[in-house]
């Protein structure tokens, strides 16, 4: 699926599927985006031919920006940010509910939702540069959404730690001391190796057995639908104001990774 300004794709081999979005603003997520990424992850995850997936973000870069500021700027009211915040709500649903097992390539930064997709995954394989922020308490939003998928992986006390310092980066060693990564590789070449290695053996695996063995993992996240749409409200409602427009203003002039 292919926009004015990025792309979702997709392509299944050896029942290995891969997902790759992007978007030239450090991967960073409009709301068309979303949509097509949150179909394609229901898509493929109903596909009998794919026994597992491999989800990744084009670029050299970043990981993920999280959301578009483009985007954010633009809302006019609360339906609205409502509507773009259950984007995002609407991908780690589908990632929760998806019946394969879904490894998480994370080449580079991963920012405010790029840190709630990578939590959402279920075996996240990262290189070392990968370090992670929760930028949204600095402007003026806070990371409800993305929050109980980053909460669930690395518990309550660390998720706190970087919702409240806003503005500091955690390094890719912190984030998998904490669970939210698996593995740290050196190199771009190393991880893609060991994501190659991990999926082929995963496509020679039991479907049922991985399937039910996913249903235990996300055990107890049955009411995120509500849940995740009433912090979508929430998100909604706090980006109208004028403390998150001047706050994305001059967040727009920073580009996430240097």
């Amino acid at each position: 699926m292919q926009h004015a300004e990025g792309y979702v794709r997709s392509e299944i081999e050896h029942g290995i599927a891969t997902i790759e979005f992007f978007h030239p603003s450090s991967n960073s997520l409009p709301g068309p985006i979303l949509s097509d990424l949150a179909k394609t992850i229901n898509d493929i995850g109903t596909d009998d031919r794919v026994r597992v997936i491999i989800l990744r973000s084009g670029g050299e870069r970043a990981f993920c920006a999280g959301a578009s500021f483009d985007e954010l700027v633009s809302i006019e009211n609360e339906a609205q940010g409502k509507v773009f915040f259950n984007g995002f709500a609407n991908v780690i649903n589908a990632m929760r509910k998806c019946h394969k097992l879904i490894i998480g390539r994370i080449h580079g930064k991963a920012v405010g939702g790029g840190v709630g997709l990578a939590a959402s995954t279920d075996y996240a394989i990262a290189v070392e540069a990968a370090s992670v922020k929760l930028s949204e308490l600095a402007v003026g939003i806070g990371p409800f959404v993305v929050g109980p998928a980053v909460e669930r992986k690395i518990g309550l006390s660390c998720f706190s730690q970087l919702a409240i310092d806003a503005t500091e980066w955690r390094s890719a060693e912190w984030a998998k001391k904490h669970g939210l990564y698996a593995e740290l590789h050196t190199t771009t070449e190393e991880m893609d190796d060991a994501i190659r290695q991990l999926a082929e053996r995963l496509s020679h695996s039991s479907v049922d057995a991985m399937a039910q063995l996913k249903k235990a993992f996300w055990h107890g996240t049955e009411h995120w639908d509500s849940l995740l749409a009433e912090r979508a409200a929430v998100s909604g409602r706090l980006v109208l104001s004028e403390f998150t427009h001047n706050a994305i203003q001059k967040f727009k002039t920073k580009p996430v990774q240097q």
